[in-house]
């Protein structure tokens, strides 16, 4: 089931996924430890991440 998936997404486009993953983690974390704009801040930078790999796939 997994090697299906990354065969058709890719093995680097799952690797970013499990970053952003990790980045969202990370920052529900800090929001609930109290640090609100630091949390905004790093949560900021998922849909960053995502939007370079839509601008690296359609740029082929």
């Amino acid at each position: 089931m997994f090697r299906n998936f990354i065969e058709r997404v890719g093995a680097m486009n799952c690797i970013m996924l499990l970053v952003v993953i990790s980045i969202i983690i990370v920052s529900e974390v800090l929001f609930l430890q109290g640090n609100k704009m630091d949390a905004i801040f790093i949560a900021f930078w998922a849909p960053t991440i995502l939007g370079f790999m839509n601008y690296l796939k359609y740029k082929k």
